[in-house]
């Protein structure tokens, strides 16, 4: 499968004509909500590699979710005008640790990345997040807000997720186009308030 031109291009916004287009990746942990979230903002027929779980991966794809029957095995792909002159190709990378290599390459050229998590599955969302850092990605964190999942404080999340004040940390429903559409712009304002071409 081919990636558009765009996946492999430089770490900054760039111009086309009137536009200015980003990369995203969308990282986080299996089943976090990350092909909901591509497929629901992406103004594009999204591109998916969704196979169906079976029972020869049981052991490394285990979930007790029961709604839960697929998972994404390459990525997620999707297209947002986030605003008239800002357009969004978002990546999204499956969660578990055997695809880890599929999200290193997915990184490239990614201007930052939106991380899900499910505070279900807290422990499953440190090495995402190590990953990303390792990287050298700008990040913000988005909670998705699942039904039954235990809320907790912002503060006790950045202390267990050790994250840097600066770093943002949203909530949002990865079902809800307006709420996953706040969570990147709030990781847009991060990124184009951290870069170089924004200081000056």
């Amino acid at each position: 499968m081919s990636l558009p031109a765009f996946a492999n291009s430089e770490a900054s916004p760039k111009l086309r004509g009137d536009e200015r287009t980003a990369k995203i990746l969308v990282a986080g942990h299996f089943a976090a909500g990350k092909t909901t979230l591509v497929h629901g903002l992406s103004q594009i027929a999204p591109v998916s590699t969704e196979e169906v779980m079976t029972s020869a991966g049981a052991d490394v794809d285990y979930t007790d979710l029961p709604d839960k029957s697929k998972t994404t095995v390459a990525m997620d792909f999707g297209r947002l005008h986030l605003s008239h002159d800002l357009v969004l190709y978002l990546f999204g990378a499956p969660g578990q640790p055997r695809f880890f290599p599929v999200l290193e390459d997915l990184s490239i050229g990614a201007l930052g990345a939106l991380v899900l998590v499910d505070t279900r599955r807290l422990a499953e969302t440190y090495p995402i997040l190590q990953l990303v850092e390792n990287l050298g990605l700008r990040y913000a964190v988005a909670i998705n807000a699942f039904a039954g999942a235990p809320v907790i404080p912002d503060q006790r999340l950045r202390e267990v997720m050790a994250l840097d004040d600066g770093t943002p940390l949203v909530w949002c429903d990865a079902r809800d186009r307006d709420s996953s559409r706040d969570a990147l712009i709030a990781l847009i304002h991060h990124l184009l308030t951290h870069t170089p071409e924004a200081a000056r």
